[in-house]
């Protein structure tokens, strides 16, 4: 049965962000999962070591969650959100509002952080019609974002990689730079932000007039590399944005729901978003529901008799799903009852220990964390700071050594990225921990000794 269920998948399948030619040389299907592991088809346990795609909170069945989505299947699957709204949609907005920053007052569901990232783009550039400031209507974006694959998301991306080939097909943005400090001529933190808060503000002295708003990741640049901003950037951009009437767009997708230590990563600095997209932890990990939440004023500027044509015309046809918005419920109740954003915070101190123990390693750069997010940076050489070439896929070997150890994840490139579930035992996470250890020397080791 497992050999025919891999020559299906090999013969049917076309898998997201993967090249096929890598998949048929390296199959892999998981067929359950229990707390932090998952189990392939042959039976063999893994360490969830990226929480399914940086989304996973609890674990899997976890049995509260379970439950509220059975619940919810005895009243209804789904009703559409399009003129009408249900009962767990109704309460779940409610929740989102009396946890999110306190000028964000309303809630526009979808169904993955990509579209809640759209959809802000949409409310941000129609907003400034709708108020009689059409010339408003360009996006500043910060280099080496990523928001999510749609058109409108990858035009705000700056992942060249990712994006680049979609050139034809996106909106030009404006684009500002990211402190990436490591990288950085001078390497000094304060010195890297103050230098990129002063192009941006270039940036806007010059255009801000024409323009309608500015995305950012918040405090962490996911995809980019796990790239932590340092202290202070989030809040000088929040100001900049304001000084110069530019609304700004947080994209709390990965970082929310307490990854970071705080229920959204934005509260680090106290900054309030005009916008703020939230996906993946928002259920658990359980069902794809997203959401995009503004202020009042954002929305009284669509609020009008409909022959003005000032609706927002968006929507999906699982929006608001019941099944999602009721385990969303009970994910927010657990957060609560099980104390979870102050306990990620807390084993994060423990877990910067742990992580400690890898600078030592020959080709470990960099390692940046904020709470459970974190990602590990190999180099050729930690004098120079010089990469791998980018053919050896190193990252890409390591997490392989990783899976045949019991662990998995995927790369950003050279950075191994890991997030582990918000449930992780502090002794989990130290194995987690050392079968990064032993991937990582085992597989730089080898490339050193071929002089690659």
């Amino acid at each position: 049965m497992p050999h025919d269920l891999i020559e299906k998948s090999k013969k049917y399948l076309w898998l997201p962000f993967t090249q096929m030619k890598d998949y048929d040389e390296n199959p892999f299907i998981i067929e359950s999962g229990d707390g932090i592991k998952v189990k392939d088809i042959d039976g063999k346990e893994y360490y969830d070591g990226f929480s399914a795609l940086w989304l996973n909170v609890h674990g899997h069945r976890k049995k509260e969650l379970d439950q509220a989505i059975k619940n919810q299947l005895d009243k209804i699957a789904h009703s559409t959100l399009l003129g009408m709204t249900n009962v767990p949609a109704t309460e779940l907005a409610e929740k989102l509002i009396e946890i999110s920053p306190e000028k964000l007052t309303r809630v526009f569901y979808s169904d993955s952080g990509a579209e809640a990232m759209e959809i802000a783009l949409k409310m941000a550039f129609q907003y400034w019609m709708n108020i009689g400031r059409p010339e408003k209507h360009k996006f500043i974006a910060m280099q080496n974002g990523y928001h999510g694959d749609t058109i409108g998301a990858v035009s705000v991306g700056s992942i060249d990689l990712f994006h680049q080939v979609y050139g034809p097909l996106m909106f030009k943005s404006y684009k500002a730079p990211i402190p990436y400090v490591y990288h950085s001529k001078s390497g000094d933190p304060v010195q890297c932000r103050d230098e990129c808060l002063h192009i941006l503000e270039q940036l806007l002295i010059k255009n801000h007039q024409e323009i309608a708003a500015l995305t950012i990741e918040s405090m962490v640049q996911g995809a980019g590399g796990m790239i932590v901003m340092p202290e202070g950037f989030l809040s000088g951009v929040r100001a900049l944005c304001t000084k110069y009437d530019v609304l700004m767009i947080v994209d709390e997708v990965a970082t929310g729901f307490g990854r970071t230590g705080k229920m959204f990563a934005c509260e680090h600095e106290d900054v309030q978003p005009d916008l703020m997209a939230v996906g993946k932890g928002i259920t658990g990990g359980y069902l794809p529901i997203a959401a995009t939440l503004t202020t009042e004023a954002i929305y009284n500027a669509f609020y009008d008799d409909y022959d003005k044509r000032k609706t927002l015309f968006h929507g999906h046809s699982y929006t608001g799903n019941q099944l999602g918005c009721a385990v969303a419920i009970e994910n927010l109740r657990l957060f609560e009852s099980e104390n979870l954003v102050a306990e990620v915070a807390k084993k994060a101190e423990y877990l910067q220990l742990l992580l400690e123990e890898l600078k030592s390693l020959p080709h470990v750069g960099d390692i940046r964390q904020l709470g459970f997010m974190c990602g590990i940076e190999l180099v050729n050489s930690k004098d120079t700071k010089k990469p791998f070439p980018a053919e050896n896929r190193i990252g890409y070997q390591v997490t392989l050594k990783m899976r045949e150890l019991g662990m998995l994840t995927r790369p950003l490139g050279d950075v191994i990225v890991f997030m582990p579930p918000h449930v992780s035992t502090l002794e989990e996470l130290k194995e987690m921990v050392a079968i990064m250890k032993e991937a990582i020397t085992e597989v730089t080791n080898g490339v050193t000794k071929v002089g690659a």
